[in-house]
This record gives structure tokens, C-alpha cells and sequence, in this order.
């Protein structure tokens, strides 16, 4: 929903010069205010499900679209959205133009890519980017005890100008976190699935405009962030996977702008943080710290494919 409404507000002023008219409608919000005009917008930015519900009320029409543009096309199946999506695309009109945007091509979501388009040109980009080489990583080893305090260290260093991003894996967490910050002194908003779309945009509009410096997050919550200032990037729960470790720390060193990972690690986590730091060619970053990576599991499986991400880290710290 995030992304959705900041795509309008890259498009505006680019739609304004050429006489074109945008719209965003997204889930969370009215569908009867979102409809109105929705039909007669040159450029339409939706989000799955509220396009499926629009369309599924034939509150708006899909026949006339000449441009279908399907971006964070392997989250939005991760997410469960392949449904809405291939709805729409039955909507659609044979002869368009289609761009199908994903961090990956492998399993499903190459398959999903082959139905949805037609006489494809593959277009790759390389993970090693500025998004990523720039941004220095860090793996601090921590107990459990020690998280807040270490977490309240690291936000006061990027004050005033700074923003901090902090990544965690349940939406109690989320609200659970912002509370004992606040409580310690620290501004800081929270943003979750579970939390209305208003709420969610004042909580990013205050980050945004550094009214606070400290932004609690899920990843699906922060998927749509699109910011250049935000300076620090904190894993207080590890990703998931390496993937998701890509995607966080993309949400820093933006822009030409140098920005700093961290990654919390605590007893039992080291073997899992150090087996994914391996992965992402980041052993000589988490060695750093004294802590020494794990051996790799035995894993059976029948590929071989998206084993390596091509991050690489900055140079090691002297």
C-alpha cells in the first residue's frame, strides 16, 4: 500500500508535464471514495487485491489497458496474491505491452512470468549495486537481555539527522518494541499489517519528515519504503532467509549515500546467521566480531539454483 502511493507521487509531476492523470487505490481505505474516477486515469497504480475487487464490481474496466506493469512480482506471490493477479490478467486485453519486475526468476515466479507474458526480452540487473556495496554490514553477537540497550545505542548515534529502520518478525514485536523505546526516551513509530491504512501513512509521513528517527517494522509492513535517508538499517530478529536480508538492507545506502547493516545475533541464532552471512559471501563481516561461521547444513534437494545472491560486502574494517 506504501509503495502504491509513493509510485503516485513519482508519477505526478511527470504525469502534470505530459497531461496525464494518475490514481493509486490500495486495501484499508473506502472502495466507494476509491472508484470515483478510477475509470478514466491514464496511469493506474493498484495494489492486487483492491484492482480485483474494483474490477470484480465492474467499478472499473481492464479491456482498454495497453501497458500492464507487475512489480515485487515474487513478493507479491510470497505474499499469496498469485489469485488476484491471475484474475485481472484474464482481464486484460491480449495485445498489450507487459513488464514483469522480480528479484528472482527461479521456480514459480519464472513459471508465472512465461504465462503472463509473450515474446519476452530478459533485462537482468545485477545485485551488485551501490544499494548494497556501499552499506557497511555488521553482525553483532548479543544475549537476549542485551537487544533493548544495544538497539537504544545505535538509534541515539544517528540523531539528529539520521533515520533507523528496525526489522522485526511479528507484528506483536512491532508494537511491543515501540513501547519500551518510547519508554526509554526514543521517538518512534511502528507500522504492521494490523494497523489501519491512515495510521500507516502518519506513522511513515512522521519518519519520513524526521519528526522521529526511529521506525519498527515487519518486512511486509516495509516492503513499499522508498526513502534515501534512512541511514541505518537494524535486523533486531534475523531475516528469514538471504533473500530477505537483501531486501532490508537495500532500504539503506540509497542514492549514492553510504548506510550501515546490522544484524543482531544472539547464542542460538549463530549458526543459522552465520551459515546465511557464508551464503551472501559476508563471512568476512561476521568474523569480524569474533563469532566464527558455522558449517554449511546437509540439505537434500533436487536444485541447485538461487543458492548465491551476488551481494558482496564492503571491504573488511581495518
Amino acid at each position: 500500500r506504501e509503495l502504491a502511493t509513493q509510485v503516485r507521487g513519482e508519477f505526478a509531476d511527470i504525469a502534470k508535464a505530459k497531461g496525464l492523470t494518475v490514481k493509486a487505490v490500495y486495501g484499508g481505505t473506502s472502495v466507494s471514495e476509491q472508484s470515483k474516477g478510477v475509470g478514466s486515469v491514464h496511469i493506474l497504480i493498484a495494489t492486487p487485491g483492491r484492482l480485483d475487487d474494483l474490477a470484480q464490481r465492474k467499478m472499473v474496466r481492464l479491456d482498454g489497458v495497453r501497458i500492464f506493469v507487475l512489480d515485487e512480482a515474487d513478493r507479491m506471490l510470497d505474499m499469496g496474491f498469485q489469485p488476484q493477479v491471475d484474475r485481472i490478467v484474464r482481464r486484460l486485453p491480449k495485445d498489450r505491452q507487459t513488464m514483469f519486475f522480480s528479484a528472482t526468476l527461479d521456480g514459480a515466479v519464472g513459471r508465472i512470468a512465461e504465462v503472463y507474458t509473450r515474446d519476452p526480452v530478459l533485462h537482468e540487473v545485477e545485485l551488485e549495486g551501490k544499494t548494497v556495496e556501499e552499506a557497511d554490514h555488521r553482525f553483532v553477537p548479543v544475549g537476549s537481555h542485551e537487544k533493548l540497550t544495544k538497539l537504544i545505542e545505535l538509534a541515539r548515534a544517528e540523531e539528529p539527522d539520521g533515520l533507523s529502520l528496525v526489522f522485526v518478525n511479528t507484528k506483536r514485536a512491532v508494537d511491543s518494541l515501540a513501547r519500551q523505546l518510547r519508554a526509554e526516551g526514543v521517538p518512534t513509530v511502528a507500522m504492521h499489517g494490523d494497523m489501519t491504512q491512515q495510521a500507516r501513512e502518519k506513522a511513515l509521513q512522521r519518519f519520513e519528515d524526521k519528526h522521529v528517527g526511529v521506525l519498527i517494522a515487519t518486512d511486509v509492513a516495509a516492503r513499499g519504503l522508498d526513502l534515501d535517508d534512512i541511514t541505518l538499517v537494524v535486523n533486531y530478529d534475523p531475516p528469514q532467509d538471504d533473500k530477505g536480508y537483501v531486501h532490508r538492507v537495500g532500504r539503506t545506502a540509497r542514492a549514492g549515500r553510504t548506510g550501515t547493516s546490522v544484524t543482531f545475533v544472539t547464542p542460538e541464532q549463530l549458526g543459522d546467521v552465520s551459515r546465511m552471512a557464508a551464503r551472501l559471501d559476508l563471512h568476512e563481516e561476521f568474523e569480524h566480531e569474533g563469532m566464527k561461521v558455522a558449517a554449511p547444513r546437509t540439505v537434500f534437494s533436487g536444485s541447485t539454483r538461487g543458492r548465491r545472491s551476488g551481494l558482496r560486502g564492503p571491504k573488511r574494517r581495518r
